[in-house]
This record gives C-alpha cells, structure tokens and sequence, in this order.
C-alpha cells in the first residue's frame, strides 16, 4: 500500500483541536463544493514563504466555496515552535483565512500520507481526492512561482473540465516524525511523481 493517499481515495476522518479550542471533524466541513487539507506548520521555511500566497489562493476561492483546513502534524519535540501554543500565537498574529489544527498523534498525517510541509490535498464534494502535491512551483521564493498547481486544479474542477495535472511532488521541509532524526521519512514514504 502507498504512502501517500491515491486519486479518488476518500478524504480520512478526523477529530483535532483546532487553535480557536474547537474540535473539528471533517463532517463540518461537508458544504463546501471542494475542500483543500494542507499539512503545514510554524517553522518551515517552505511554508513561512509561502504563507502569504496560500492565503491569496484561499481568499480568492474561499467566495467560490472552498474550504481550507491546515493541520500541524510536526513533533513539538523536534522542533519546540511546533507547539499548539505557537499555532495559537501564529494563528493570532496572522489571521489566517483557514481552521488550524494540531495531530499532535501524527495519526492524521499517517492517514493522509503526509510527506511535507506544506502538502496540498484537494477533494472534491463527494469527498474524494482529485489533486495531491505542491501548490506551487517554488513555495520558499514566492518571487520565482512560475507554475500556481493548486490553482490551476481548482479552476478546472471549478470549471467542470478534468484535472490536466493530479499529482505533484510536494516542495517543503518533511514532516517531523516523532522520536526520529528531523529528517527521517517513512521507509515507504515516496515521491508521488
């Protein structure tokens, strides 16, 4: 069995406390016509250059009826900032258009088959996955973003036209693994392309 979630795999259940003390559970976001899950956290590189970006993909398709969910996975025991209260801080600090959860188990990033951060997941209404991978082309730089991934596959959906690209490579720092050196993967953790 893969790693990593495969196309048309069902989005995996969850219930995580999320930085405003709720707990949420994919059903709450059953409205939505697509759903974007994204693995992040409050160190990378990766994703502290791409925040922004991500924030200007949610805002813009947010009004089309698409949710955003970002779950922090990463062990606060590899890196301290990791930690639900730094989400808290960062969540206030930022105000980011998008519910942030903490798997502080890593059970949901193994569900889900997290590679990176970030790592983009995008179901469709029935829940099913239809685009895995990068939202774009050079997450730490936003200045050299030549392909938008992410983007393009919403529009497509959006515009009832298959996904021309449904799986990417996810650019970023790996998921820190609980009791593992900080740059371990799963043995059967892989590149999807």
């Amino acid at each position: 069995m893969a790693f990593t979630l495969q196309l048309s795999d069902k989005a995996p259940d969850f219930k995580l406390p999320a930085t405003d003390g709720i707990l949420y559970k994919l059903s709450d976001f059953k409205s939505s016509k697509l759903l974007v899950v994204f693995f992040t956290c409050n160190h990378c590189p990766y994703v502290i250059g791409s925040d922004e970006d991500t924030r200007a993909i949610a805002d813009k398709y947010i009004p089309h009826g698409v949710e955003f969910v970002a779950i922090n996975s990463n062990s606060a025991n590899t890196y301290q900032e990791d930690d639900y209260d730094h989400m808290v801080d960062r969540m206030e600090e930022y105000d980011f258009p998008w519910v942030y959860l903490h798997d502080e188990t890593q059970e949901i990033a193994k569900a889900y088959g997290a590679l990176r951060t970030p790592h983009f997941y995008l179901f469709d209404e029935a829940r099913k996955l239809i685009y895995t991978g990068r939202a774009v082309d050079n997450p730490k730089d936003i200045s050299k973003v030549q392909v938008r991934d992410l983007e393009r596959a919403i529009d497509e959906y959006l515009a009832g036209k298959p996904i021309s690209v449904p799986l990417t490579n996810p650019i970023g720092c790996n998921v820190k693994w609980d009791g593992k050196d900080k740059h371990w993967m799963p043995v059967d953790a892989c590149d999807l392309i």
